[in-house]
């Protein structure tokens, strides 16, 4: 990295927030987050996070929130719009948490290079376990809030993401990263953060084969 400003694509979990702090640690600014929501609901793709906890994110990262929605067929034109916003903003760089998934690598090298962007993966290609033993030595607190029912068990819907928690999933030969999609989680708490943010666990939905926590902002009760 150039070492000057980004934009954190940003989906509230785990790996875009461990990207972020990477980016922070080796000297460069954050300066806008941006995340996909579902075109036609009131929360993001994939971690099906409400609006409100991703401000809540951005405020205590002490950047502004960029929203964009789309389905997966207009997902293209919003990615690159959103790229062109940053650029704009004089923003060079975005940062993005893929691991070790080539294509999706790839196809974000080709967007971001369409406005100029330059695409940034500080965790790319680093083995997921020991990813995944630095965010939790650094300090981040994530829980489970989707869970892939055809790839693990419901059950660890609404769990802390700890080293004890990676044991058990990896014991029942589930990736403990979750890169596949067998989980996604939500980061309330962290380096990146100026206070943990008081996210309350509500309602299990069930829908298309997935488990989702219905999650809200309230009063700060952390977890023991």
């Amino acid at each position: 990295m150039s070492g000057g400003k980004f934009v954190s694509s940003w989906s509230g979990g785990k790996d875009s927030a461990l990207a972020a702090y990477r980016a922070i640690k080796a000297g460069n600014t954050p300066a806008m987050l941006w995340t996909m929501f579902e075109k036609d609901q009131s929360h993001s793709k994939s971690h099906a996070l409400p609006l409100e906890i991703v401000q809540a994110q951005a405020q205590e990262i002490g950047v502004p929130l960029m929203i964009r929605k789309a389905d997966w067929a207009g997902y293209e034109t919003q990615f690159i719009d959103a790229m062109r916003v940053c650029k704009a903003h004089g923003i060079p760089q975005a940062v993005f948490g893929d691991i070790d998934l080539e294509d999706h690598l790839l196809w974000v090298q080709s967007m971001c290079a369409k406005v100029g962007i330059e695409a940034v993966h500080p965790l790319w290609e680093e083995p997921r376990r020991k990813l995944l033993e630095e965010f939790i030595a650094e300090g981040f607190e994530a829980y489970i809030v989707v869970v892939n029912t055809k790839m693990m068990p419901a059950e660890f819907i609404g769990r802390r993401f700890t080293v004890e928690l990676m044991d058990e999933l990896e014991a029942l030969h589930i990736d403990s990263c979750g890169e596949s999609g067998e989980f996604h989680t939500v980061v309330v708490d962290g380096p990146i953060f100026k206070e943990r943010i008081p996210v309350v666990m509500g309602e299990t939905i069930e829908k298309d084969g997935y488990v989702f926590l219905r999650c809200a902002l309230g009063k700060d009760t952390a977890a023991e």
